[in-house]
């Protein structure tokens, strides 16, 4: 199955590494239009060379912080000034933050909830309005499986992440009667910038390969996830292949989460 995506122009927060670098390349090599979204222009630059060298489709970098209200709508201006009227949205930026209760702050729980749901929640507003009425969109909120499976010291990133998967329930709702399509992807162990930054940490002497192969022995398929995966099912929900799947919370952790 050949899964296209010529002229449709995405937004994809958290662009330039890991899982959504690896979705702006998949988009793009499939046709798409793509504006990543990243604090690191430096980063941003280095990962547009590279989504640009797959594909044919525009690619846009914008330098925000998304945790901002304005930003938000920065951003939303200068994509659409450059590419056009959007129809997908990725809500994929956020990095892990979890601790025992009693050590997570006001300041810390606040700037998950910025940067992980109400930048979802701005963002969504700007665009759903234009989805709604030309009746095509899609929107992909990025969870982990801790947003069906919450466990101790998972807070915050695992109350967030449970929340934004009930952002996307209402959406999907809402949006399902102008053809606009909203689904959660809960990730599991994947390769990652965030698992290279652990094993930078790790004070045994084993290479990245190495250590790899270590922390996906506690996995059912027995490895780590590659954001190339990942990319792939993106890439099907977004385009006319995924057109009657609408409000799904979809496990993509190799049969980690005991959860559906």
């Amino acid at each position: 199955m050949d899964v296209r995506m010529d002229g449709r122009k995405a937004i994809i927060t958290g662009g330039s590494a890991g899982l959504g670098k690896a979705m702006a390349m998949e988009f793009n090599r499939s046709g798409a239009d793509v504006a990543i979204i990243g604090r690191r222009q430096g980063a941003l630059d280095a990962a547009k060379t590279e989504i640009e060298a797959v594909g044919d489709g525009k690619v846009v970098a914008i330098s925000a912080d998304i945790r901002l209200a304005p930003d938000c709508e920065r951003v939303v201006n200068e994509v659409e000034t450059a590419l056009g009227s959007i129809d997908i949205l990725i809500n994929n930026a956020g990095t892990s933050q979890r601790g025992p209760f009693m050590d997570v702050s006001d300041e810390l729980w606040q700037d998950d909830l910025d940067l992980k749901l109400f930048a979802s929640i701005r963002l969504t507003r700007l665009l759903f309005p234009g989805m709604c009425e030309r009746r095509w969109g899609r929107i992909i909120n990025v969870l982990n499986v801790g947003a069906k499976t919450p466990s101790a010291e998972g807070a915050p990133t695992q109350v967030t992440r449970a929340a934004g998967m009930a952002l996307m329930k209402v959406l999907a709702g809402e949006g399902a009667p102008h053809n606009v399509l909203v689904n959660g992807m809960l990730v599991g162990k994947i390769r990652s910038d965030q698992w290279e930054r652990r094993h930078a940490a790790d004070e045994r002497d084993l290479t990245l390969e190495e250590w790899y192969d270590d922390a996906g022995q506690t996995q059912p398929l027995g490895r780590l996830g590659y954001a190339e995966e990942f990319a792939n099912m993106a890439c099907f929900l977004c385009s006319e292949q995924g057109s009657y799947i609408n409000g799904a919370a979809i496990n993509v952790d190799g049969g980690l989460c005991q959860a559906v």
